[in-house]
């Protein structure tokens, strides 16, 4: 069994992704590798519980350990403190004490929200990331962010706390439904258009691999993620600096999915549109061609991945962006590629300059 292995270093808080395929059944062995103890709690939800929870309850119990599933409904609009309470509802009705953890067993929803009741029950246990479509394995199951929603903004609620490990099983992709695969792939696109040239040329080449769910072109393209997001994490691990850049596409992209109240539009389709329209920016601002902007809106095509700004009033995103986390005293600290594979940061005082370069 091939098991790529990528450490994002933290210093005692560092932890390795371990990456494959079909290497779901080891998460047991790891466990007792980590020197996790007591009962683990698998945070999950009604669509992937079904699939895979039956694999990952044998693997544990096989390593000597008792598994409790915690199973959520299914979706962006759950991840409120309603539903996180659930989970602890869930752990406090089994006793879990704490010298017990939580495996979040789904997507991007089931982590963060996982991970943040892990960060908080009492006063924190462990947790590791098992995540099963390509957007978390590609973002959200690494570097730490963990939290919920509020009504007035996406991510209000959280903190920062790392997973003890990350396994990452591409055949779970195999299961996943063709417009969650391709919204995954937008977040991927992110990487190459501000952190690496090479790898938005290898995205360029690898459409049709990657929309064929190629396992060798899919682990590289995971593979290549992960390791650019771990050195982002490692210098820059609460978001200080650098780490900012991750937001690329984002700021306009949470906006959308707030406007459109979590509904409309997946995370990775909200993010791509975010991206062509901050490459649209990027080229006003003058630090990319039109060449640039032309090449990151064709691979945002060829993936099948919307790029149009739903129609809302431009006081209404005025209002959306204000909330969002990059606001600052001084303005709004927005995400600009220069070129292919290099970034910029721009602070903007005047949103709707934004939203008139958009129109």
């Amino acid at each position: 069994m091939n098991v790529q292995q990528i450490k994002v270093a933290l210093g005692e808080r560092s932890y390795d992704i371990q990456l494959g395929a079909g290497i779901l059944g080891t998460i047991g062995t790891l466990c007792r590798e980590l020197g996790l103890t007591g009962t683990a709690a698998v945070v999950s939800n009604t669509t992937v519980a079904p699939l895979y929870y039956e694999s990952v309850r044998a693997a544990m119990e096989a390593a000597g350990y008792q598994v409790l599933l915690v199973s959520l409904p299914d979706g962006e609009s759950y991840k409120n403190s309603a539903t996180l309470n659930q989970i602890y509802d869930a752990l406090v009705d089994a006793s879990l004490d704490r010298g017990s953890f939580i495996l979040a067993l789904g997507g991007g929803v089931i982590g963060d929200m996982a991970g943040f009741a892990a960060a908080s029950y009492l006063r924190g246990i462990p947790f590791v990331q098992l995540p099963t479509t390509l957007l978390s394995q590609v973002d959200s199951s690494v570097g730490g962010k963990t939290g919920i929603n509020h009504p007035r903004g996406k991510n209000l609620i959280g903190a920062f706390y790392q997973p003890k490990a990350v396994l990452i099983d591409v055949m779970t992709l195999d299961t996943l439904p063709e417009r969650e695969f391709r919204a995954g792939l937008g977040e991927i696109v992110k990487y190459g258009a501000v952190l690496d040239g090479d790898f938005f040329t290898f995205l360029e080449a690898n459409v049709a691999a990657l929309l064929a769910r190629d396992k060798e072109a899919l682990i590289e393209a995971v593979a290549r993620s992960c390791s650019i997001k771990a050195k982002v994490v490692a210098v820059d691990e609460r978001e200080g600096g650098v780490r900012a850049v991750l937001n690329y596409g984002h700021t306009l992209g949470h906006a959308v999915e707030t406007l459109t109240e979590y509904t409309t539009f997946l995370h990775g389709e909200a993010v791509a549109i975010g991206m062509v329209q901050a490459a649209k920016i990027s080229q006003r601002f003058g630090f990319c061609s039109q060449n640039d902007r032309d090449r990151i809106e064709a691979l945002i095509a060829a993936l099948g991945l919307p790029a149009e700004l739903p129609a809302f009033p431009s006081e209404h995103y005025v209002e959306a962006l204000s909330h969002d986390k990059k606001v600052r005293d001084k303005g709004l600290l927005f995400i600009c590629n220069r070129g292919i594979g290099a970034y910029k940061m721009e602070r903007v005082t005047d949103l709707k300059v934004l939203l008139e370069i958009c129109a």
